[in-house]
């Protein structure tokens, strides 16, 4: 890990850049699969699992044979874990969901709001080096708790054209209607455009490497929406010497194991203590079987050292990380100062590890600075919000003489004329 004392605030941009995708290369190749999948169909699907994951699946939709393997080949004691995390993130989604919020007005009128799942949305979990069962819960939950009509969900086959047995049961444990063989770009088209198996969705959820990111980008030129912009995953620490130098080390290799192109960043006021976590760093590294992986993650990675806490503060608000650890006395002092993260885990035993399965929050995140803007994953990515409203005799009156006036000083004269027909006709 790249290591710098205080740096100057013009030169803080540069120092946040994250690892930059070569997007223009990969929405050329999404177009070109798009198109064929447009064209061609399951058969288009084929070519490009054989082409991407180097295997033939005769069948893409998984058989209820195979999700009875599945029940049998997942271990008792990780189906009670995925039980108790599934029971977690449902307890904490449940709180938001909508009740229904209605303004009465004493002149005659009454607007509301009612909230309406989307009807049709599809799940993508990534299967490549880790098999991601724990995003099953992530997005499935929610989409079920906010009353989804269809929930489909594709994940890329192994060379033997097999499903992790985890990600099925857990598919089948939060009531996934339909789980299909298929990953990557082709994956995202089939659900964007429809195919004689893989039915065309509304929405599109879930993580992936750069290929599925660049064609859920693509997949809103289609007019399917999609639940975030995204990129490498990344953690930031924010840490004093109250911090355990070992805690640290692990967060930030937690972090680094997900892909060559995470970032993990260390922020800290106290330079020989900082020194204490990369010793750590260095020596949990060597232990870990993803090793090669984090290493090369941990060459776009940094230890910042900064004059003090407030500093540290806004450095976090400028570069808005996915995931955000405090591990600093005070901690809930800092929160109101927070205004650009993901999500937040505070103090020495809230690792990112336990928003990441079982604490209850979604681990479904803005990256690459989106959390300047964006939410993480919650009940709200999955609804709709109607407005409603019921006028009276008595209310349009009352709204009259505001409406008329303002339609009649944006040119919009119809507008105008649709209140004033209504008080002629109605003779009041």
């Amino acid at each position: 890990m790249e290591k710098i004392v205080n740096p100057q605030r013009e030169e803080w941009a540069a120092l946040l850049t994250r690892p930059q995708l070569k997007t223009a290369d990969l929405a050329k190749v999404c177009k070109e699969i798009f198109a064929e999948i447009q064209k061609d169909g399951d058969r288009a699907l084929g070519k490009y699992t054989w082409f991407f994951d180097q295997v033939r699946i005769d069948r893409l939709e998984v058989s209820e044979q195979e999700c009875l393997e599945a029940d049998s080949q997942v271990s008792e004691v990780l189906k009670q874990a995925i039980r108790t995390a599934k029971r977690n993130i449902e307890a904490f989604h449940a709180l938001q969901c909508m009740d229904r919020n209605e303004y009465v007005s004493s002149e005659g009128f009454r607007c509301w709001q009612e909230a309406r799942g989307i009807e049709k949305v599809g799940l993508y979990i990534p299967g490549g080096s880790a098999p991601l069962f724990s995003t099953v819960l992530m997005l499935a939950v929610p989409a079920k708790l906010a009353g989804c009509q269809e929930v489909i969900l594709c994940t890329p086959p192994d060379r033997s054209g097999k499903i992790h047995p985890a990600i099925l049961w857990t598919a089948q444990l939060c009531g996934v209607h339909k789980i299909f063989k298929v990953g990557g770009i082709q994956a995202i088209g089939a659900m964007t455009l429809g195919t004689e198996t893989v039915p065309r969705v509304n929405k599109i959820f879930g993580p992936g490497n750069q290929f599925v990111t660049a064609a859920k980008q693509l997949a809103v030129h289609y007019g399917v929406a999609i639940d975030m912009p995204a990129g490498p995953s990344e953690v930031m620490v924010v840490a004093d010497a109250s911090a355990n130098p070992r805690f640290v080390a692990a967060d930030l290799l937690s972090q680094a194991e997900h892909g060559p192109d995470s970032q993990v960043i260390l922020l800290t006021i106290d330079s020989r203590w900082a020194e204490t976590v990369e010793q750590e760093v260095v020596s949990q590294l060597s232990e870990l079987p993803r090793r090669d992986i984090a290493s090369r993650a941990l060459e776009n990675s940094k230890v910042i050292v900064l004059a003090d806490m407030e500093e540290c503060l806004d450095m976090v608000n400028e570069y808005a990380p996915e995931h955000l650890i405090l591990c600093m006395e005070n901690y809930i002092e800092a929160i109101p100062k927070i205004k650009n993260a993901g999500s937040v885990f505070l103090g020495n035993y809230a690792p990112e590890s336990a928003g990441d399965y079982a604490s209850g929050t979604n681990h479904t995140l803005p990256t690459n600075g989106y959390a300047k803007a964006y939410s993480g994953i919650n009940i709200d990515a999955f609804v709709k919000k109607i407005t409603f409203q019921e006028i009276t005799r008595k209310g349009l009156v009352a709204l009259a003489p505001t409406i008329m006036t303002m339609a009649e000083n944006e040119c919009l004269y119809a507008h105008r004329r649709a209140v004033e027909i209504r008080l002629e006709d109605q003779k009041i």
